[in-house]
């Protein structure tokens, strides 16, 4: 088994190139895969596009630095997840590929926190991120009043169960808006082991029309929900009068932290293809969210062995 990259490869990596030489040719010389040096130079180039073995060498220290702070996670291992991310993969899609493979446990949560640490000491992982150009920003100063609701059940209560996806009927439920001043939205609902969708139309973006519509969604599959995580939205307002209806336990994630609704999220990431920003949803009929919803239901999913999630769903699997 051949060991990293050492500092002498990397300086004649950066000569060789120089060079004109192909990363084949570089290949070949230093008796290594072409993957390994392709990979050594996407990871490691600077901003302006250029290889430097000083540069290369101080983030490999720095990333294995970092690995070392969770014994349960070895240099290659983040090599693995750092090349997969390198591919466009989600945190998400990384972390149930590898799972689903038997390669490593790792919680997208995890992944989404190296990344950004990564991006703090100066690496460029953050920029394969399908949302790599959103600013993120903290709030100083103010106490952040949203989703203040008494007697909600935090993420941190929920079942232990539910976060590795094995056990079917876990699901999670977001708005989605065309515009961001809209009164017409829908609601989506997914489960979190299947990935299938439902979705709703709100004529109104609040709580009673919410409520209304996510008992309407549940009931139309019985005995399919166990639990529900939202955000802190004012829209989920109405959860008690939810769980009243349903018997479904819902809890809440921390404001801000849409990674732990990873699923949801990614799902709405998909919907925009046929429902994108700024375009009106009051002229959006039920027919035609089922058409959107079918089509993503059927669409095959890596994660998920290349089999659909209505096919999952409908196994209860």
């Amino acid at each position: 088994m051949r060991t990293q990259i050492t500092l002498e490869e990397r300086y004649a990596i950066s000569g060789l190139r120089q060079s004109g030489m192909s990363i084949r040719a570089i290949a070949q010389r230093l008796d290594r895969s072409p993957s390994s040096i392709s990979r050594e130079i996407a990871r490691n180039r600077c901003n302006d596009g250029g290889y430097r073995p000083s540069k290369a060498e101080s983030r490999t220290r720095g990333r294995r630095s970092r690995s070392r702070r969770n014994s349960r996670f070895s240099a290659d291992d983040w090599d693995l997840i750092e090349h997969l991310i390198g591919l466009q993969w989600s945190p998400d899609q990384v972390s149930g590929w590898l799972r689903l493979h038997d390669h490593l446990s790792i919680s997208y949560e995890t992944i989404y926190l190296y990344v950004w640490a990564d991006k703090a000491a100066g690496g460029d992982l953050w920029r394969h991120m399908r949302q790599a150009s959103k600013k993120r920003r903290k709030r100083y100063g103010k106490r952040d009043s949203r989703g203040r609701l008494a007697g909600k059940r935090h993420i941190s209560e929920r079942p232990p169960e539910v976060e590795d996806r094995k056990e079917f009927g876990h699901w999670e439920i977001d708005t989605v808006k065309g515009d961001s001043q809209a009164t017409h939205s829908i609601v989506t609902i997914v489960e979190r082991k299947t990935g299938y969708l439902l979705m709703g139309k709100l004529e109104r973006h609040c709580a009673a029309d919410t409520t209304e519509r996510c008992i309407e969604l549940i009931d139309r599959h019985p005995g399919r929900f166990k639990t529900i995580t939202s955000d802190n939205g004012s829209e989920f307002h109405g959860y008690k009068d939810v769980e009243a209806a349903t018997g479904v336990e819902f809890y809440f994630a921390n404001p801000h932290c849409s990674w732990e609704r990873g699923t949801n999220e990614n799902t709405n990431g998909l919907i925009r293809q046929y429902l994108p920003k700024r375009k009106s949803m009051a002229d959006i009929a039920e027919m035609e969210l089922l058409d959107y919803s079918t089509r993503l239901n059927r669409r095959p999913r890596k994660r998920l062995g290349y089999r659909t999630p209505e096919e999952c769903y409908v196994q209860g699997r």
